[in-house]
């Protein structure tokens, strides 16, 4: 920000980022701190200050692993769901998306997906075939 703000910059980016998520915004989490960085031309300490008024006031807390998120917006489907549901769509010893395929239709880390496709295949739901990936190896036994 070119000039300085007698109010605060943190508190203007902190009105901003109120107004975007107030009254029926679709809007679930926030972007990341360095693309907040960049949009307010501002730096890290000033836009966790305007995060940690926001999250003062109830309206955003901090999720390890997903970042902030609008507190009251509606939770996302789990991974681990979300994988056990494209099983379901598929045959049994059809070939499995890629963690990377995965993580970026999920919108979750590769981490969070390892770690859900560790439970199918602990599950005996998916086969690894070390260098060509997963397949179905039998359909899912929960109650969905």
């Amino acid at each position: 920000m070119p000039e300085r703000s007698p109010r605060g910059t943190y508190l203007r980016i902190a009105d901003a980022i109120e107004t975007e998520i107030s009254g029926d915004s679709p809007v679930t989490s926030l972007p990341s701190e360095a693309r907040l960085m960049e949009a307010h031309g501002v730096g890290r300490t000033t836009v966790r200050r305007a995060l940690e008024s926001l999250a003062s006031k109830g309206l955003i807390k901090s999720r390890p692993g997903a970042g902030w998120v609008v507190v009251g917006a509606e939770p996302k489907v789990p991974v681990l769901d979300q994988l056990t549901a494209l099983v379901r769509k598929l045959d049994i010893g059809a070939d499995f998306p890629s963690e990377k395929e995965l993580s970026e239709t999920t919108g979750a880390a590769r981490g969070t997906v390892r770690r859900a496709l560790a439970q199918l295949e602990g599950a005996g739901v998916l086969e690894v075939r070390p260098g060509r990936g997963r397949r179905v190896r039998a359909l899912p036994a929960d109650h969905a």
